[in-house]
Parts: C-alpha cells; sequence; structure tokens
C-alpha cells in the first residue's frame, strides 16, 4: 500500500490492515454482513423439526402464473368468486413449457373447467396443487415416515424416509419418497394419476408427472418451498415454482373438518336424479 509516497507503509501488530478493516466496518454496517443461515429446531430423534400447521398465502390455485385481476367463470355470483390478481410462483420466465399439443390442451381444459377441475368435484388435488390451495395442512416428523395432512378432502400422504419403495399402483396424491439435506426435506412424488391439475386454469401434466420437492425452514414460523417439475410428455424441460409457506402460531390452530364431497354431490351425480313428473 502506498500512500503518495515511494516507501511503503509499515504495518505493526496495532495497526488495522485494509482487508481487516473492510471486514470490521461491514459488520458494524446493518444488511453488509451475511447473517448466519436459520438453523430449525429439532425434535426428540434430532430431526429438523417442522412439526406444525402450514399455510401458503399465495394465488397460485387460480394460476401460477403471474396474472390480473378477473371476472370468475359464474357470473352471477359477481366479485365472490372473481380471480385476485398474483405475481406468479415459476421461476425464470415465469411460463409453463408446454408441447405444442399440451398448450392446446391447457386452453381446452380452461375453456370448460367449470366440468373439468377436479377441486370443483373434490377429489384429491394431487402434488404440489395440494401445498398452495387456499387452506391449511399439518406435518408431522417421525424418523420412518413423515405424515402430511390437508384439509381439504381430508387428503392424506406418507413421505418413506427410509430406502425408497415402488408404487403399487398409480394415485391421486402419488407416491412419496424423502430424505433429508441439512434442514432440508427433500420429497420425490411419482406415480401420481393424470387427472389432477396444477391450478384453476387448465395446467395440467401426464401419468410421467415426477415432482421433487423441497421443504426449507427460514425462521421459527417460515419455510420455503420449491417444486421442480418433470414430465416429458407434456413439458420440454423441466421447470420449477416456490413460494413461502407459513406456520399458524395461534392458540387453538388445527386441522378442521372440511369434507367438501357432500358439497360436490350435485355436479358429480346431479344428472342421474330421477326426474319428477310435473
Amino acid at each position: 500500500m502506498r500512500m503518495g509516497s515511494k516507501k511503503p507503509v509499515l504495518r505493526s501488530a496495532g495497526v488495522m490492515t485494509a482487508a481487516a478493516a473492510a471486514c470490521f466496518f461491514a459488520a458494524m454496517v446493518p444488511g453488509q454482513a451475511q447473517a448466519p443461515a436459520y438453523k430449525a429446531p429439532r425434535t426428540k430423534e434430532g430431526l429438523p423439526n417442522l412439526n406444525g400447521i402450514w399455510q401458503a398465502m399465495t394465488t397460485a390455485n387460480w394460476d401460477l402464473r403471474a396474472h390480473a385481476a378477473s371476472q370468475g367463470p359464474v357470473l352471477s355470483l359477481g366479485a365472490e368468486f372473481s380471480v385476485p390478481p398474483g405475481p406468479g410462483v415459476i421461476e425464470g420466465d415465469g411460463q409453463i413449457p408446454y408441447l405444442p399439443e399440451a398448450a392446446e390442451q391447457q386452453k381446452k381444459n380452461f375453456a370448460d373447467r367449470l366440468n373439468l377441475d377436479p377441486e370443483v368435484k373434490c377429489y384429491m388435488p394431487g402434488i404440489p396443487r395440494a401445498v398452495y390451495m387456499p387452506y391449511p395442512f399439518q406435518i408431522i416428523v417421525s424418523p420412518k415416515t413423515v405424515m402430511i395432512a390437508y384439509e381439504f378432502a381430508s387428503a392424506v400422504r406418507e413421505v418413506n424416509m427410509g430406502k425408497p419403495t415402488e408404487a403399487p399402483a398409480d394415485s391421486w396424491m402419488g407416491w412419496s419418497s424423502g430424505h433429508w439435506e441439512g434442514d432440508t426435506l427433500v420429497v420425490t412424488v411419482t406415480d401420481q394419476i393424470e387427472k389432477t391439475w396444477f391450478d384453476r386454469v387448465g395446467d395440467f401434466h401426464s401419468d410421467s408427472l415426477k415432482v421433487t420437492e423441497r421443504y426449507t425452514p427460514r425462521g421459527p414460523d417460515t419455510m420455503m418451498y420449491e417444486a421442480t417439475i418433470e414430465d416429458p410428455k407434456t413439458f420440454s424441460r423441466p421447470w420449477k415454482i416456490s413460494l413461502p409457506l407459513y406456520r399458524h402460531v395461534e392458540k387453538n390452530a388445527e386441522l378442521m373438518e372440511y369434507k367438501c364431497s357432500e358439497f360436490a354431490e350435485d355436479v358429480l351425480y346431479g344428472k342421474y336424479r330421477k326426474k319428477t313428473a310435473k
């Protein structure tokens, strides 16, 4: 270091170097230093404690993409069933990389969404949609299994934390195998039936869907959720969504009973009812 002189400046043990000074002042200025990574509390078995009731605060269930507010499909309900605006949860360019034929099918799904959307019929939502629907879900962590229970349709799934096994058959909620990467719960979901959707605008997949989820705690009551979606029959490349989850902290927090199937009876079976003569 030179200060207007050709002679080097001598440093003694009591003189701070430029690099050390920079580190010192960075530590003193808020926002300049790197905060230590959050360390989740542990269960009695020493596992990251993700136990609790969680919920997303997003409009992804209406549409994964960024979207403006719009009129809902049932005009007579006015604002009650309108679509709230949202910034989207898809990383990168914010779009879903459909293959050409799949993109056309999504448009058809949207046009007939009141008849085709599984949510209307109270069918189990599948993964990842179950995570960001406007209903809470509960995570229960144990060494061999992570249980996840959803309020909507009383859906439940078990995440096998041991050696991965093969699914006996395709199902609405798929087959989940998990492991820990530090504090992050990583879950691979396969063998979902092709009838589940990603949102209310008809975004869909085939029976080749593979979803890789990551649940990463970011604070005592917040967690980042990421899902990488792969389906070569439907999409030209893998794509990813990400959104925060929030733990319910109210004293009486619990999953309520929401067996929505009784509300869908007319949608499902109304056409089979015997019509009485006038």
